[in-house]
Order: structure tokens, then C-alpha cells, then sequence
């Protein structure tokens, strides 16, 4: 009867050692995981102010933008004038999207 119990006993500590070694092996590669898996920033409190800017106002500010420097490109005939109002509208678009869009007042 003694042996037999040896025996479960036996067996039933083999099978928990197997056990801790797969939960060991498995913390393990979770940790080597996590030290070659980039940094991700939080999402949360920057520190800055809200812009309450959606994604379809700056897309609307940017076709407007891309499509006056292609309109100048198309047709003004000067190169000297073309690269003046291309800047002119990259300087200006910042801007017009305070003017119009920020709602911070």
C-alpha cells in the first residue's frame, strides 16, 4: 500500500514540475517578447492642449492646399512665380487652419 502511494506520489510531483517548467519557459519568452517589442507611447494626457481637430477637417485643409499649388502649377507660366506661390500657400495654410478650424477660444 506505501508503494503505491510512492508511486502517486511520485508521479503526481513529476507532473507539477512539469508544470512549473512550462510556466517558467513560458514567463520567460513573455519577458524576451516584451524587451524586443518596441515601446509604445501611451495614449493619454500629452500635457497639450486639445485641438478638437478631426481627421475630415485636416484632410479637407490639405486637398484644399494640394489642389491651389496644382491650379498655380497649371496656370501661372512663370517658374519664378509658381515656386512664389507655392510657398506662399505653404506659409499661409498654417495659418488659415488656426483661423478656421482651431476651436481653443
Amino acid at each position: 500500500m506505501s508503494k503505491e502511494r510512492a508511486l502517486r506520489r511520485a508521479a503526481r510531483e513529476a507532473e507539477a514540475q512539469k508544470a512549473r517548467v512550462r510556466r517558467e519557459r513560458a514567463a520567460r519568452r513573455r519577458a524576451l517578447l516584451a524587451r524586443l517589442r518596441p515601446a509604445v507611447p501611451r495614449r493619454g494626457r500629452s500635457g497639450r492642449l486639445a485641438s478638437g481637430v478631426t481627421r475630415a477637417e485636416r484632410a479637407a485643409i490639405t486637398v484644399g492646399a494640394l489642389t491651389a499649388v496644382t491650379f498655380v502649377w497649371l496656370l501661372v507660366d512663370g517658374l519664378s512665380t509658381r515656386i512664389a506661390l507655392t510657398v506662399l500657400v505653404a506659409l499661409c495654410v498654417p495659418v488659415l487652419f488656426v483661423l478656421t478650424v482651431d476651436r481653443r477660444t
